[in-house]
């Protein structure tokens, strides 16, 4: 079993070391490096492959290692091998700067490190020898273990749609496919193979995906005569239908399924496995396979973005972050199943990525703050463009439990609050804690010249703008009038501005012109561009500049 990755120079990663286990899920933003610490994998079992295939006993061959050709690099395709570098940077002060890899494990003979290094000769190619220990002419290099030359590693991405036809390819060129990531092309092959080869197997397979998908799968057939694979499955109700018909999630797991069953002792690289499953689907398949990789000494490491998966994983398998360095978030206990027990966990990790969090009443709220900080052009918008959200409902005992449970994982942590006006501001809450002076964050878009320019679109005439004004003014007045004989004032800050004024006027606008309503709360923040810039009352700007000082304030990883 691997135990740990460390890299060097790969990619996005400059330093990096990834503790692994039997299960190992790595999680965080895109182009955070998951997926070049699961090439960087490959990279290393290809080196090693390499180096055990052509070395010699020359001081030569250690000095100028073996070439691999960027063709040979199926899990990597690059079209220059200097993009495997970090930054494309190859050399520095005249020297090369080299790619390292060590990879660490536990096997039958105890604990074994493996480390090798690449250097760029031009862009077709790359060498690899054993890492240096030390510097010289002739530093010694670190030995590869016996261990290490057994290890067996697959990378398989997400599946991107089953081929019409499927020729029927030697065991070779299944892995050349898959290693390209063309996982499409080989399916009915992997059931072939263990259909032909391994009958129990097939079976479990067979029982597996009935248990999952309440599919019967068919055995593979190969039509000698045009050298191609056929595939079949009956449905629940008994149909027989290709393959091809199978959904893409069906797909993608009978993939990984019967990859995992015909390649027992194989470290699965897995790429977003979640990928095409609906969230039921992703914590039972999620578990079927950790439970089948164990059972046949296999390992697995997937990166994903799934909230199941990544519950499934702190509870029980190793969880790693890719924020700032990557680092293991799980295994705290206590804290960790506190917070499981009431929120997602990637909010822990986007505590660590962004260094503060936002507490809005909803998310209509946030979509109309963006749109006061574009149309102000106020330094705001460049925090509310991907914030750390979570959406609380004006409630405050929610930001109470939520803040302090984030303090716990981050005590840096930095955090504002911003509620509807409420009755009372309880103390101490946590984070900064701003309410609206007015009813809430609609009352500043409700104005008559606003509901007019907005009929009227984008402040110009066109040949319906009259009739459209006109439906526009009818429908403030009647609006105005049904509310005036219930005592309310429609302009007023007190009043509820979306259930009280917005969202009649604009269902009675829709009458009058007869059309679908196709305007509702969730685009009120589209009124924003008819008002004003100096018609926008200055506590809107008070709040952005709140909401940019937190910003500024934060404190994400960086390690």
């Amino acid at each position: 079993m691997l135990t740990s990755l460390e890299i060097r120079n790969f990619k996005t990663f400059s330093h990096a070391e990834v503790e692994l286990g039997p299960v190992t899920v790595l999680c965080g933003p895109n182009n955070a490096g998951k997926t070049a610490a699961l090439q960087a994998l490959a990279l290393w079992r290809a080196g090693v492959q390499s180096w055990l295939a052509e070395r010699s006993d020359s001081k030569a061959n250690e000095r100028t290692g073996v070439q691999i050709n960027r063709r040979d690099l199926v899990a990597i395709p690059v079209p220059s091998t200097n993009l495997l570098w970090n930054g494309l940077r190859t050399r520095a002060a005249a020297q090369n700067i080299r790619i390292e890899i060590t990879v660490r494990g536990i096997g039958s003979e105890g604990e074994w490190a493996c480390g090798l290094e690449f250097d760029y000769p031009g862009q077709e190619a790359i060498y690899c020898r054993p890492l240096r220990l030390g510097d010289g002419k002739s530093p010694q290099r670190m030995p590869i273990p016996g261990e290490a030359g057994s290890v067996r590693i697959a990378l398989l991405p997400a599946m991107s749609g089953l081929a019409a036809v499927e020729p029927k390819w030697e065991p070779g060129r299944i892995d050349v496919l898959i290693g390209e990531g063309q996982t499409a092309q080989v399916l009915r092959n992997l059931c072939f193979q263990l259909a032909e080869t391994q009958r129990g197997l097939w079976n479990e397979l067979v029982e597996r995906m009935r248990q999952l998908f309440g599919i019967t799968l068919l055995p593979p057939e190969s039509i000698i005569a045009r050298g191609e694979i056929a595939m079949a499955y009956r449905d629940r109700n008994g149909a027989r239908l290709d393959l091809s018909s199978a959904g893409r999630g069906q797909q993608q797991i009978l993939l990984l399924l019967a990859y995992a069953l015909a390649n027992p002792g194989t470290v699965l690289l897995l790429d977003e496995p979640d990928a095409h499953l609906e969230v039921v689907r992703q914590r039972e398949i999620f578990n079927v396979l950790s439970d089948m990789t164990r059972r046949s000494g296999s390992q697995i490491v997937a990166a994903s973005h799934s909230e199941v998966i990544l519950e499934e994983a702190a509870e029980k398998e190793v969880l790693v972050a890719f924020v700032g360095k990557p680092h293991r978030i799980d295994g705290r206990g206590a804290l960790l199943k506190r917070w499981l027990a009431d929120y997602p966990i990637d909010h822990l990790y986007q505590a660590e990525l962004k260094g503060y969090v936002l507490y809005l009443e909803g998310a209509t709220d946030l979509s109309v703050l963006r749109a006061f900080a574009e149309h102000l052009g106020h330094p705001a918008k460049e925090a509310l463009e991907s914030p750390f959200v979570h959406y609380v409902a004006n409630n405050t005992d929610k930001v109470v439990r939520h803040f302090h449970a984030l303090r716990e994982a981050k005590p840096d942590i930095a955090g504002l609050a911003l509620f509807d006006r409420l009755e009372r501001i309880p103390r101490n809450l946590g984070p900064t804690t701003l309410v609206w002076a007015r009813r809430e964050i609609e009352n500043y878009l409700l104005r008559r010249d606003v509901l007019i320019a907005w009929a009227r679109g984008l402040m110009t005439q066109d040949l319906f703008s009259g009739s459209r004004i006109a439906a526009m003014e009818d429908s403030i007045a009647r609006i105005e009038a049904a509310q005036r004989e219930l005592g309310k004032d429609i302009w007023s800050p007190d009043i509820k501005a979306t259930d009280d004024v917005l969202d009649p006027i604009f269902r009675r606008y829709f009458e009058t012109t007869k059309q679908s309503v196709m305007f509702r709360k969730a685009d009120y923040h589209e009124l924003v561009a008819f008002v004003r810039p100096a018609d926008i009352d200055p506590e809107v700007t008070d709040k952005l500049d709140a909401i940019h000082a937190v910003f500024q304030d934060a404190r994400p990883r960086r390690d």
